[in-house]
């Protein structure tokens, strides 16, 4: 076990070192080729970038609406175009991704400068980073497109958003003949999914009772699948928040509603519980990506990107999660080759299977921008890292409701202890954790088990659990 780890990772320090040098040259790449394709120098997040210039007072003709904080040596910019945004909403781990190439640039630096300077100006700029500002105002300079990028795919089912006035997610519903249900319940997906991930298991299996008793709505997170992939978004925890609320809690009236949420879309279950602590009938938690952070830890969202993404090469789950996370343009090029060929790779899956393999997994995989990805990821797994300690203790302490958690044992992605970490918050919650099952098969392949269980929560929850007095 313990070559096996040091071969991992010596392995992982070259790869990982090369890798940093390809997304270096990457980023000249694409800056050249977004020149070249939209007639304009697109920002990202290899560098601090400069201070936003700012705009006339008033308005939003431009539209693109940018932030700019500089807290020690880092200036964080953001861009926006509809509301106003907090920089507690922006992850930091888009600005600050210490790369060994980062790492020898300022060490050549140090070399230049008088050695014992710098390091004493060191320890004042971490000391100055400590604290940041959370709120600030937003200038209009610019607007942003919406309409698909280049190395975006054009299909029409990925921009079939845009031929519709009413930008709202999409949602999959299957509600009783009779349109009398009891009971609703919302399914949120996970990262790199859709709704198709229940809709395709879960709702054809459900029994008689349970489709004639409940309305079912299934969402396309903003960014995935039908649902909008603006490129003016930012992907934060606010936005994702308010797209449900707007798609499904107000369009269909919902006072009351269960939730089953997988990986990502247990965060924005947590967030949902908090805003609507008294519409919640139950709460499904799938493999909850819940880092309990230790104490004295600064870093938090940092160090819930190198739990998930640990720079590891195996196993191949955990270089994949890591190639995402650190590298802003190679998992661009991936999303290229790959998301904007997506109709290719299906043929050629039915084609060579003979059809005999259902590719509704591919679609959700790959029916996204990089966009969506790359911020969703940073701003909602590992940027919400801090806030969802807090989440559990109000859902323990405020929402009146069955807590169910389940977790594959096999899961490589997300460890079981973020399960355990999650009873231990909520000690009412129920946990259940499924042998040799992973990420994905903890509901593909026993979706008619996982569908009875989930009937039982809910005819469960018509006598909630008393919450602890205090």
């Amino acid at each position: 076990m313990g070559f096996s780890r040091w071969l991992n990772r010596t392995v992982g320090f070259f790869v990982f070192f090369i890798l940093d040098i390809v997304d270096f040259l990457l980023c000249f790449t694409y800056k050249t080729l977004d020149f070249f394709f939209e007639s304009e120098w697109k920002p990202c997040y290899c560098c601090p970038p400069p201070v936003a210039k700012p705009a006339a007072a008033g308005g939003t003709r431009g539209g693109k609406m940018i932030v700019s904080e500089r807290s020690g040596e880092y200036s964080k910019v953001v861009s926006l175009t509809r509301t106003k945004i907090h920089l507690d909403e922006i992850s930091e781990t888009l600005y600050s991704r210490p790369s060994l190439l980062t790492r020898l640039t300022k060490l050549v630096k140090c070399f230049k400068k008088n050695a014992v300077e710098c390091c004493d100006d060191s320890k004042k700029r971490s000391a100055s980073t400590k604290k940041t500002l959370l709120t600030v105002n937003s200038t209009v300079v610019e607007k942003l497109q919406r309409t698909p990028r280049w190395s975006d795919c054009h299909c029409t089912f990925c921009t079939s958003w845009l031929s519709s006035s009413n930008h709202s997610l999409f949602v999959n519903v299957q509600q009783p003949k009779d349109n009398k249900a009891q009971e609703n319940v919302v399914f949120i997906h996970g990262f790199l999914s859709s709704s198709t991930f229940w809709t395709e298991t879960l709702f054809p299996n459900f029994s008689d009772s349970a489709k004639s008793n409940y309305r079912f709505f299934a969402v396309d997170l903003l960014g995935y699948g039908k649902s909008p992939k603006p490129n003016d978004s930012l992907y934060t925890l606010k936005e994702h928040l308010e797209m449900i609320e707007r798609s499904v809690i107000s369009q269909f009236r919902l006072k009351t509603f269960h939730i089953v949420a997988h990986s990502l879309g247990c965060i924005l279950a947590l967030a949902l519980a908090v805003k609507h602590p008294g519409a919640i009938k139950s709460l499904t938690l799938l493999a909850p990506p819940y880092y309990s952070v230790p104490k004295g830890v600064q870093a938090t969202q940092l160090y819930v990107m190198r739990k998930v993404a640990p720079k590891e090469v195996w196993p191949p789950i955990a270089f994949g999660a890591s190639v995402a996370s650190w590298y802003e343009h190679v998992s661009r090029t991936v999303s290229l080759v790959l998301c904007k060929n997506h109709n290719l790779l299906e043929f050629l899956t039915k084609l060579i299977t003979r059809n005999r393999v259902r590719t509704y997994l591919i679609e959700g995989f790959l029916c996204h921008t990089h966009n969506a990805c790359w911020h969703t990821l940073h701003n909602i797994i590992f940027g919400s890292g801090s806030k969802v300690e807090a989440y559990l203790d109000h859902v323990r302490d405020n929402v009146d409701c069955e807590v169910t958690v389940y977790h594959g044992g096999r899961d490589d992605l997300i460890p079981v202890e973020c399960s355990y970490g999650v009873k231990r918050k909520v000690p009412r919650a129920r946990i259940h954790i499924v042998p040799d099952k992973d990420h994905i098969t903890i509901v593909v392949g026993r979706q008619k088990e996982f569908a009875r269980e989930l009937e039982l929560i809910w005819r469960r929850s018509t006598t909630p659990p008393q919450l602890p007095s205090h």
